[in-house]
């Protein structure tokens, strides 16, 4: 079972490269019982959705 800060990192790996079945299962488990990393997949979510809509000036 993940700790927090293990869940956390995990959650910011999967922006930047493929994860394993194992490690989407572990991040899952966790997510189940924990309403900070939860909280914090959502934050994660919502920052990359915005940043993809932001217009580019280049």
């Amino acid at each position: 079972m993940l700790n927090c800060k293990q869940s956390s990192e995990l959650l910011s790996q999967a922006l930047d490269r493929p994860i394993t079945f194992r490690e989407r299962l572990a991040i899952r488990l966790h997510l189940l019982i924990c309403d900070g990393c939860r909280n914090f997949d959502k934050q994660l979510t919502f920052i990359r959705k915005a940043a993809r809509e932001l217009p580019r000036k280049f």
